[in-house]
């Protein structure tokens, strides 16, 4: 019978399908040509390597514009632990436009009244980008990949950007800090990767 079955595949860690890294800024000026504000909110998701359902769900309060940070709040996260997330100057300008034509306290509004937009907007727009070989979370393996390949970047922080916990407990105890402003410069050096015009940072 192990002669005439094929072998099983073996699972490998992060079975989103993720688009290479190199594909995401002529994917990301795709996205950009479209007005829809499901278009945005993968814009955005992609700029902060955020999960989906924390796009979804974010609202206006968890916007902090001088700061430059948007604040999850710990019942949004996966893991039940706030996480702060530095918004690079795409980001912030992204978000500024939104504001401008505000109309719920979703930042990407659905189309009913004060709801946030439909959880499977992101999917259906991939599909007519024809980009759905890939998922909306692999989003989050493109960007760790990039990070891992292209910067100096130590490895915690492109896993704190994720909001993954490094370490174990005695470690994390040590290490209070999130490394909010050496986040901030990947972010940065992210957005500026995505948009076609940055080098390697570190």
């Amino acid at each position: 019978l192990r002669n005439v079955l094929p072998a099983r595949r073996r699972l490998t860690r992060g079975h989103h399908a993720s688009m290479p890294y190199k594909d995401l800024p002529a994917f990301l000026a795709r996205l950009r040509a479209s007005e829809a504000v499901a278009a945005r909110a993968l814009e955005f998701l992609i700029l902060t390597a955020a999960r989906s359902g924390e796009v979804y769900g974010a609202t206006w309060q968890e916007i902090d514009l001088e700061n430059a940070l948007w604040t999850i709040p710990a019942e949004r996260m996966k893991a039940g632990r706030q996480h702060r997330v530095p918004l690079s100057p795409a980001a912030l300008d992204l978000v500024n436009a939104l504001l401008e034509v505000r109309v719920s306290e979703f930042v990407f509004p659905g189309q009913r009244t004060n709801c946030p937009l439909s959880s499977s907007a992101m999917e259906m727009l991939m599909r007519r980008l024809h980009a759905n070989a890939y998922t909306v979370h692999g989003f989050r393996s493109t960007f760790r990949d990039w990070a891992g390949d292209e910067t100096s970047f130590p490895r915690e922080i492109a896993e704190a950007a994720l909001a993954h916990r490094v370490g174990d407990e005695t470690e994390r105890a040590y290490r209070r800090s999130d490394a909010i402003e050496k986040r901030r410069e990947l972010m940065v050096a992210w957005a500026g990767f995505c948009s076609g015009t940055s080098a390697e940072q570190t």
